[in-house]
């Protein structure tokens, strides 16, 4: 059925009453069995879809969704999620969204675990969460499940955690796609360096571990005989001190002219490389932030792998919305393009897609 259809049309093929079809429709009590039964079956002949659009709207409801991410300094990955969420909450403001950001520490488990039960507390309509590892994580998921309250994973997906959806790279695509990259234009070489953010010897996120892994399967699988050598930076450590260790590194690994980071700050070694004598050195890494883009342009870096953070952010939040408030099913794993840059096409990436 293309047109328009009315409850008062509904009501006419069913024999009841205006009230009584409203009432079915908005599962309200008080309608019989038999009653129930014809308007049902009508709804069925006309393949009846409500308006849920424009239910939310009357029903005039308002709705908090809570995004839980890690603290972070400016030029990082999280602005972007940010922005992108506070952007789709502008965009239904006219349902009453809003989004609180609450921060944890990361490598911190008192401080996940003290964000997670302010969150509760505050009960919410439905949660965002950068996740922290599996066994830290899973106590707070497990009460949202008890409550009811459903959650989206970003960035890392923990299966065992059950969300309703996830948005994020595929990690382990993404490692093998970055290694195949940087080896177009360092088949030559016989050692690359692996530049790694650690907290008392951890990565920051699951991502980037399986990033790592995706990675090295491709260097084993084509280019076994390379040397991989880690450029270790502690996030413990002074930023001070990262260009003597960079200099150690480099004056010990002469044989070095390319080199990666799975993280969002490949520009903490572009800015080094810049102001060194090593100009005959690059490194690929991931995301479009300003700094990255910068080195990117004065040719420290060779390549930036985009995901898309901004609409990571946009898509958790609506996709919440759209479960919640419009009732419609979701996709459970989303997975973010894998794209590339360089010197002569970021200037046309549009970070903003939506």
């Amino acid at each position: 059925m293309t047109q328009r259809v009315r409850i008062k049309d509904i009501a006419e093929k069913a024999g009841v009453s205006v009230g009584t079809v409203d009432r079915i429709l908005h599962q309200r009590p008080n309608v019989s069995k038999s009653a129930r039964e014809k308007v049902e079956r009508v709804l069925k002949e006309i393949n009846y879809r409500p308006n849920m659009y424009a239910s939310a709207l009357a029903y005039n409801k308002s709705y908090t969704f809570h995004l839980i991410i890690p603290w972070h300094e400016q030029e990082a990955y999280w602005e972007e999620i940010e922005e992108g969420a506070m952007k789709a909450c502008d965009l239904r403001r006219d349902f009453h969204i809003n989004v609180v950001i609450s921060y944890y520490k990361r490598f911190d488990a008192v401080s996940f675990k003290k964000t997670c039960q302010e969150v509760i507390e505050n009960e919410p309509n439905g949660v965002i969460l950068v996740p922290s590892e599996l066994e830290i994580t899973q106590p707070f998921t497990d009460e949202l499940h008890e409550r009811n309250i459903p959650f989206i994973l970003l960035d890392s997906y923990i299966p065992e955690l059950s969300p309703l959806s996830f948005y994020g790279q595929d990690s382990f695509a993404s490692g093998y796609f970055a290694a195949k990259m940087l080896m177009l234009i360092a088949s030559k070489e016989t050692e690359i360096m692996l530049m790694r953010q650690t907290n008392n010897g951890k990565l920051s996120s699951r991502q980037q571990e399986n990033r790592e892994v995706g990675f090295k399967h491709f260097m084993k699988e084509h280019y076994p005989n390379v040397t991989i050598s880690e450029l270790i930076l502690p996030l413990e450590k002074e930023r001070d001190c990262y260009d003597a260790i960079m200099e150690d590194f480099f004056r010990s690994h002469p044989q070095v002219h390319h080199g990666i980071t799975m993280c969002s700050r490949a520009y903490i070694v572009g800015e080094y490389l810049l102001k060194s004598h090593h100009k005959d050195i690059q490194i690929m890494g991931y995301d479009m932030v300003a700094k990255n883009a910068q080195c990117l342009q004065e040719g420290s870096i060779s390549f930036l792998i985009a995901q898309h953070a901004y609409m990571q952010g946009f898509s958790c939040v609506d996709s919440l919305f759209k479960s919640i408030v419009l009732k419609e099913e979701l996709e459970p794993i989303n997975y973010m393009p894998i794209e590339l840059l360089s010197k002569e096409n970021v200037q046309f990436y549009r970070r903003k897609q939506l």
